[in-house]
Protein backbone atom coordinates (compact mmCIF):
# COMPACT_ATOMS: atom_id res chain seq x y z
CA UNK A 1 0.00 0.00 0.00
CA UNK A 2 0.95 3.60 -0.68
CA UNK A 3 0.54 6.74 1.64
CA UNK A 4 0.69 10.02 0.01
CA UNK A 5 1.68 12.88 2.38
CA UNK A 6 2.36 16.67 1.16
CA UNK A 7 2.74 20.17 2.45
CA UNK A 8 3.55 23.80 0.94
CA UNK A 9 6.32 25.71 2.16
CA UNK A 10 6.48 29.05 1.26
CA UNK A 11 10.04 29.72 0.16
CA UNK A 12 12.17 29.19 -2.84
CA UNK A 13 12.33 25.88 -4.99
CA UNK A 14 16.22 26.27 -4.09
CA UNK A 15 15.90 26.98 -0.51
CA UNK A 16 13.71 23.98 0.01
CA UNK A 17 15.61 21.64 -2.05
CA UNK A 18 18.52 22.83 -0.05
CA UNK A 19 17.34 21.89 3.46
CA UNK A 20 15.77 18.20 2.15
CA UNK A 21 19.10 17.11 1.28
CA UNK A 22 21.64 19.27 3.22
CA UNK A 23 22.94 17.30 6.70
CA UNK A 24 23.05 20.61 8.94
CA UNK A 25 19.52 21.27 7.84
CA UNK A 26 17.78 18.16 7.99
CA UNK A 27 19.48 17.15 11.62
CA UNK A 28 17.02 20.29 12.62
CA UNK A 29 13.76 19.10 11.68
CA UNK A 30 13.89 15.28 10.62
CA UNK A 31 11.87 13.77 13.99
CA UNK A 32 8.25 13.42 14.34
CA UNK A 33 8.08 14.52 18.30
CA UNK A 34 9.30 17.58 19.83
CA UNK A 35 10.76 14.73 22.71
CA UNK A 36 12.86 13.18 19.47
CA UNK A 37 15.49 14.58 17.71
CA UNK A 38 18.08 13.67 14.46
CA UNK A 39 21.46 14.44 16.05
CA UNK A 40 23.09 13.10 12.84
CA UNK A 41 22.82 12.91 8.92
CA UNK A 42 25.25 11.57 6.30
CA UNK A 43 24.33 11.87 2.57
CA UNK A 44 25.75 10.63 -0.54
CA UNK A 45 23.80 12.55 -2.84
CA UNK A 46 23.64 10.81 -6.10
CA UNK A 47 22.17 8.06 -7.67
CA UNK A 48 23.21 4.65 -5.71
CA UNK A 49 24.66 7.04 -2.54
CA UNK A 50 23.80 6.17 0.51
CA UNK A 51 21.87 8.27 3.31
CA UNK A 52 21.66 7.74 6.93
CA UNK A 53 19.83 10.08 9.65
CA UNK A 54 19.96 9.01 13.18
CA UNK A 55 16.68 9.39 15.43
CA UNK A 56 16.74 9.13 18.55
CA UNK A 57 14.76 10.28 21.99
CA UNK A 58 16.27 13.39 23.26
CA UNK A 59 16.68 11.64 26.84
CA UNK A 60 18.51 9.04 24.96
CA UNK A 61 15.99 5.66 25.77
CA UNK A 62 15.40 4.61 22.21
CA UNK A 63 16.79 5.42 19.17
CA UNK A 64 17.36 4.04 15.03
CA UNK A 65 18.99 4.53 11.68
CA UNK A 66 16.71 5.57 8.98
CA UNK A 67 18.43 4.58 6.12
CA UNK A 68 19.11 3.49 2.58
CA UNK A 69 19.98 3.95 -0.69
CA UNK A 70 18.73 6.97 -3.49
CA UNK A 71 17.71 5.60 -6.40
CA UNK A 72 17.36 8.80 -8.86
CA UNK A 73 18.09 12.17 -8.08
CA UNK A 74 16.96 15.21 -10.33
CA UNK A 75 17.95 18.24 -8.88
CA UNK A 76 15.56 20.53 -7.55
CA UNK A 77 12.21 18.68 -8.87
CA UNK A 78 12.70 14.59 -6.97
CA UNK A 79 14.17 12.15 -5.08
CA UNK A 80 13.52 8.53 -5.42
CA UNK A 81 15.25 5.98 -2.50
CA UNK A 82 14.32 2.69 -1.48
CA UNK A 83 15.19 2.26 2.94
CA UNK A 84 16.53 -0.77 3.88
CA UNK A 85 13.67 -3.13 4.15
CA UNK A 86 13.01 -2.35 0.68
CA UNK A 87 10.39 0.23 0.65
CA UNK A 88 10.03 2.92 -1.75
CA UNK A 89 9.99 6.55 -1.19
CA UNK A 90 9.21 9.50 -3.64
CA UNK A 91 9.88 13.05 -2.72
CA UNK A 92 8.67 16.05 -4.94
CA UNK A 93 8.90 19.49 -5.43
CA UNK A 94 6.54 21.02 -7.31
CA UNK A 95 6.60 24.78 -7.87
CA UNK A 96 3.35 26.52 -7.31
CA UNK A 97 2.09 30.40 -7.05
CA UNK A 98 2.82 30.72 -3.14
CA UNK A 99 6.46 28.20 -3.24
CA UNK A 100 6.88 24.76 -3.11
CA UNK A 101 4.46 21.95 -3.05
CA UNK A 102 6.32 18.55 -1.03
CA UNK A 103 4.22 15.41 -2.27
CA UNK A 104 5.90 12.37 -0.54
CA UNK A 105 4.80 8.81 -1.48
CA UNK A 106 5.92 5.59 0.42
CA UNK A 107 5.09 2.09 0.72
CA UNK A 108 4.13 1.39 4.01
CA UNK A 109 5.59 -1.17 6.42
CA UNK A 110 3.56 -4.02 8.41
CA UNK A 111 4.58 -3.41 12.08
CA UNK A 112 2.13 0.43 12.37
CA UNK A 113 -1.32 0.66 11.11
CA UNK A 114 -1.44 3.23 7.76
CA UNK A 115 -2.55 5.96 9.74
CA UNK A 116 0.02 5.61 12.27
CA UNK A 117 2.31 5.70 9.78
CA UNK A 118 0.82 8.63 7.93
CA UNK A 119 0.79 10.98 11.06
CA UNK A 120 4.31 10.27 11.64
CA UNK A 121 5.62 11.11 8.43
CA UNK A 122 3.19 14.28 8.05
CA UNK A 123 4.79 15.21 11.29
CA UNK A 124 8.46 15.07 10.14
CA UNK A 125 7.13 16.98 6.67
CA UNK A 126 5.55 19.61 9.35
CA UNK A 127 8.80 20.19 10.96
CA UNK A 128 10.81 20.43 7.73
CA UNK A 129 8.10 22.93 6.59
CA UNK A 130 8.34 24.93 9.63
CA UNK A 131 12.48 24.57 9.24
CA UNK A 132 12.52 26.08 5.95
CA UNK A 133 10.45 28.78 6.46
CA UNK A 134 12.03 29.99 9.75
CA UNK A 135 14.81 30.53 7.14
CA UNK A 136 13.40 33.51 5.96
CA UNK A 137 13.60 34.28 2.04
Amino acid sequence: MKIVIETEVQAPLATVWDAWVTPKDITKWNFALDEWCCPRAEVNLEAGGNFNYRMEAKDGSVGFDFEGIFTKIESNESVYFELGDNRVVTVEFIETVNGVKVLETFDAEDENSAEQQKQGWQSILNNFKKHVESKGN
